[in-house]
């Protein structure tokens, strides 16, 4: 990968830590360097001042109390007195046996950082899947919510309070499933993210065990968002319905910041744990999964967009531009469109047409039929060769974004409307891209080349990586 956030090996999953601190973002991340399963965790670390050019740091946390001697789990940054202040979750596993406790840890230099342990154990209406704090403050009083498993083994977000980051008050569930708002909806909530947007309160959140519904929930675990409002003194989240908060077959976990230009900013996993993780083609090299670009978030109405950085165009190198470029009920390549990490635009989609194809390394397909207002993505599966796809329903297509880059794309529609992102595993001599129209279409053509990134290692497999 030219421009993700990748391991030089192992595993990488959920983002940590996402935060702007000292005039640098920071971004943590759950690693296991040893081997490409999940297992005991650590927190790499990258920086950047532009959210583009990544440098890796050196591991931030590594489990070696006893309080987190099976991983440290996921958690998020605060600044407090000029110090960088962690909160994450430390997990002891004995036989069939599990204990969380949630950690703190502190830095001056947001390179060392000093353990002061557990400030929240376990309370007893939950299970030891409890973990993933993020934290925010609010007025004077810092909040931190968690995601959560009840003895019921009902997905539940758990709100608490505090004044130091050491001592937390437990507030009550806010919302999970048989609750006011919502009924059956999965044994396991992780990575709550809490957030004002809009002049709302949004929850993102992961829930595991969701069964699918329609075209709905078929990734083997849930990515999503609720958007309310949040009642601090009576704890109650009053919202909306569950969102899926991209269409494709890799994302999960995401965390947001909030930065110094008041952008809030969202970066996520590229991966979905327990979905086929051992049938990736980079097992072999010892290195496994990415993490998404990070993603400006804006509320249109109730619903969610995410729209790529403008940093992003930094990245830009030659290309070409096909300004009115015109298709009727054919398929046809573009000179130059082609390539494994470029970005292609098109803009000013309009005409007759029922039916847009992009064909992408002859690996993917992106497909939106007028008809049916459905756009659909489509891929080769890496697990078992066959043809699978993701769906949702869209109104009316008019624009794309796509970004590709040696093992992923990511499309956003209609100005981040919709977002499909996922890994694909095409032959690496295979860089070409078709379009095809049932009808009549027109757009606005523009594909950019992207420069490296210092955020991807050199791996041994240059195939993927």
């Amino acid at each position: 990968m030219n421009y993700h956030i990748m391991p030089p090996t192992g595993l990488i999953n959920d983002p940590n830590g996402f935060i702007e601190w000292n005039g640098k973002y920071h971004l943590f991340y759950q690693w296991q360097p040893f081997k490409t399963g999940h297992g005991t965790k650590f927190w790499g670390h990258v920086s950047s001042t532009d959210l583009v050019h990544w440098e890796h740091e050196p591991i931030a946390l590594a489990p070696s109390e006893w309080y987190e001697q099976d991983g440290c789990y996921s958690g998020s940054a605060v600044e407090q007195d000029g110090k960088l202040f962690l909160l994450y979750t430390g997990n002891v596993k004995e036989d069939d046996d599990r204990e969380t406790y949630q950690c703190l840890a502190e830095s001056s230099d947001g390179k060392t950082f000093k353990k002061h342990g557990p400030v929240l154990h376990l309370p007893k209406e939950y299970t030891a899947h409890f973990r993933d704090p993020k934290v925010w403050k609010k007025n004077d009083t810092w909040y931190m919510i968690i995601g959560a498993q009840t003895k019921k083994l009902e997905g539940r977000a758990v709100l608490f309070q505090s004044q130091d980051l050491k001592n937390w008050t437990r507030l009550g569930d806010v919302t999970g499933t048989n609750t006011d708002l919502i009924g059956e909806f999965g044994y396991m909530w992780e990575c709550p993210d809490l957030f004002e947007l809009g002049g709302k309160e949004v929850m993102v959140v992961s829930p595991q065990g969701v069964a699918p519904d329609g075209m709905l929930y078929h990734n083997e675990h849930q990515c999503g968002y609720l958007v309310g409002d949040l009642d601090y003194e009576e704890v109650k989240y009053r919202h909306g319905a569950f969102v899926e908060m991209d269409r494709g077959f890799e994302f999960y976990a995401p965390q947001t910041l909030v930065d110094a230009k008041g952008r809030r900013i969202m970066i996520a996993w590229m991966g979905m744990p327990d979905q086929y993780e051992q049938k990736h083609p980079t097992i072999p090299f010892k290195w496994i999964h990415s993490l998404t670009l990070p993603r400006e978030l804006k509320l249109v109405g109730n619903k969610v967009y995410q729209v790529p950085l403008e940093e992003m165009k930094m990245l830009r190198g030659d290309g070409v531009s096909y300004a009115g470029a015109e298709m009727v009920n054919e398929e046809k390549q573009f000179d130059g469109v082609e390539g494994d990490v470029m970005e292609l635009g098109l803009d000013d989609i309009s005409g007759t047409f029922e039916r847009l194809e992009i064909t992408l390394r002859g690996n993917a397909r992106f497909i939106y039929n007028k008809e049916t207002k459905l756009a659909t993505l489509e891929r080769a599966s890496f697990a078992h060769g066959q043809t699978e796809s993701r769906h949702c329903y869209l109104e009316e297509l008019n624009s794309l974004r796509i970004f590709v880059d040696k093992s992923s794309i990511e499309i956003f529609i209609n100005e981040g409307e919709e977002v499909f992102s996922a890994r694909q595993f095409a032959y690496p001599e295979n860089k070409g891209y078709s379009f095809a129209s049932k009808g009549y279409v027109s757009f606005d053509l523009n594909k950019w080349n992207l420069n490296k990134s210092a955020a991807a290692y050199q791996v041994q497999d240059e195939r993927y990586a």
